[in-house]
C-alpha cells in the first residue's frame, strides 16, 4: 500500500537557492545540528519565524542537571533555616556560599562544554 499523497498546498515544489560562504555554512550547519534539524528545515523555520526546538541535551548531562537541581533544593532548605535566625554553630552560611559558588562553576562548565 502506497503512502497517501500530500495535499497540493502542502507540497514543497518551489526551490530557493542562495549562496553562502564556507564559514556561514558551517555556522548554519552547526546551529541546525545543535537543535537536531536538517540544515534545510533549520533555514525554513528561521526564515518563516517558526519556533526552533530547544538545544538537545545529552542524557548524561540531563541526569547531572537533575542531581544538581536536587542538591540546590537541599541547599535552599538549609539556607532557609540559616536565615531564620537559628544559631549558626557550624558556620553553615559560609559553607552554603562556598557550595553555591562551586555549583555555579560546575553548571557554567557543563553548559560551556557543549558549545
Amino acid at each position: 500500500m502506497a503512502r497517501p499523497k500530500k495535499d497540493i498546498s502542502k507540497q514543497r515544489t518551489i526551490v530557493i537557492a542562495f549562496r553562502v560562504s564556507q564559514s556561514e555554512y558551517m555556522i548554519i550547519a552547526n546551529n541546525a545540528e545543535v537543535v537536531g534539524l536538517s540544515t534545510a528545515e533549520y533555514i525554513r523555520r528561521k526564515c518563516t519565524g517558526k519556533s526552533l526546538p530547544t538545544k538537545k541535551v545529552d542524557p548524561l548531562d540531563r541526569e547531572l542537571f537533575v542531581e544538581l537541581s536536587r542538591v540546590g533544593n537541599n541547599l535552599n532548605q538549609l539556607a532557609r533555616v540559616s536565615n531564620s535566625g537559628i544559631r549558626d554553630e557550624f558556620s553553615i552560611t559560609k559553607q552554603l556560599e562556598e557550595v553555591k559558588m562551586l555549583l555555579q562553576q560546575l553548571k557554567s562548565n557543563i553548559t560551556n562544554h557543549d558549545r
